[in-house]
């Protein structure tokens, strides 16, 4: 097995994926102008007009309003302020219900968390099928159960590690069908699939910069009109007064630019990952061919650029180093807390075992990926397996 491929492999789009160059052109231009878009002398009015600008571009993208997109630091902050807001803002009649899924991504799952340790809310986690999808009936199941308690719902888009599309439109109907604000975190969606706002009937809408080729440190929260979620965030009463703080021009710019750039390509390039995908994951199993292939089929229920695998024998750790020192970049199915790996909590709720949960890897295709990447982490796949394994047995 070769210590070095030809170049640098990244397999790990769904991390983060490289800016755009118009995204860089638009936000190096930005860097050298000057303006506080609070301000209101010509240079704050200049740097309006482009976050303005920019709002507008980034609704024509999502299906929304110009008034319905909050600008924020990004995916993280805008599924907390909608956990966390929408649930303060529904405790006029005190609601302490809190449905989400058992598969989010930490930014929900945390945030749930928080509001159950230390704000006397009821978190209930939705079960997952073995794909990793919840179903409407298990929402309607779960808020029937004490429908005047629930204050709000929480479902991903598109699952982070497993590539599982949800039917966010269908789940959003019935939570409407009881009065319950509806929140996604379209965050990994947004880049290969068409995130519509309004179609989907969501009330808050996460979504950020850099999953999109735009810059890391900008995201949103597509608020409909009349949503109000107590603010996370006090201070100078930007965004509506729901998010304050001084707004970043520059990122905001290339944020709105690489989103109009990415709708564009969006349905070609999904079509070209898709295909992509589909031969590494043929590639893979004729290399290791007891590896399972986690999520759902390909098709219109997995997101195109997403291959997610367990390596049975395998630490999901020891693969991801041989792999990078073959200079191939992908990631765990596992989050790594205080330095102990833990298994993912993803495969786990779609119930495997825990060592199976522990040897996984997630493979994530992107905006610049090729068949030669494919087919270098094919080149080494299997001797890479193969040491991770007789590195496990010695343990």
């Amino acid at each position: 097995m070769s210590s070095h491929t030809p170049r640098s492999v990244y397999l790990d789009h769904a991390a983060t994926t490289p800016m755009r160059p118009e995204a860089i052109a638009a936000m190096t231009e930005e860097l050298g102008r000057l303006g506080n878009p609070s301000s209101l002398h010509t240079a704050g009015r200049r740097a309006r007009r482009v976050v303005e600008e920019s709002r507008e571009q980034l609704a024509e993208v999502f299906g929304a309003r110009p008034s319905e997109v909050v600008f924020t630091s990004g995916g993280t902050e805008a599924d907390n302020l909608a956990v966390k807001g929408l649930f303060w803002a529904r405790q006029d009649v005190p609601r302490r219900r809190v449905l989400t899924t058992s598969v989010e991504h930490h930014a929900v799952l945390d945030s749930v968390r928080w509001l159950e340790d230390t704000q006397g809310a009821e978190a209930v986690w939705l079960g997952v099928d073995p794909d990793g999808t919840v179903c409407p009936d298990a929402l309607r199941a779960a808020i029937t159960q004490a429908a005047g308690q629930v204050a709000m719902v929480s479902v991903m888009w598109a699952n982070n590690e497993v590539g599982a599309v949800a039917p966010v439109s269908e789940l959003a109907a019935v939570a409407h069908g009881y009065g319950i604000p509806f929140h996604t975190d379209a965050v990994q969606a947004a880049a290969q699939l068409p995130v519509d706002f309004a179609a989907s009937g969501a009330d808050a809408l996460t979504v950020t910069g850099h999953k999109l080729g735009g810059p890391v440190g900008v995201g949103a929260l597509i608020l409909a009109r009349g949503v109000e979620p107590i603010p996370v965030l006090h201070g100078g009463g930007q965004e509506r007064d729901i998010r304050s703080g001084t707004l970043d021009t520059p990122a905001i710019r290339a944020f709105a630019v690489a989103a109009a750039v990415c709708a564009k390509q969006r349905t070609e390039e999904a079509d070209r990952l898709a295909t992509l995908r589909d031969d590494l994951v043929r590639q893979v199993l004729a290399a290791v061919p007891d590896a399972v292939l986690n999520g759902p089929p390909s098709g219109p229920g997995r997101l195109p650029g997403n291959a997610h695998f367990s390596f049975p024998g395998c630490e999901g750790d020891a693969l991801l180093m041989l792999l990078d020192a073959n200079g191939i970049a992908c990631s765990t199915g596992s989050a790594c807390t205080a330095g102990v790996a833990e298994p993912s909590h993803v495969l786990l709720a779609m119930g495997a075992d825990d060592s199976r949960a522990r040897g996984s890897l997630r493979f994530s295709l992107g905006h610049t990926s090729t068949q030669h990447d494919v087919d270098a982490l094919a080149a080494v796949i299997g001797e890479v397996t193969d040491r991770a394994r007789r590195a496990a047995a010695t343990r």
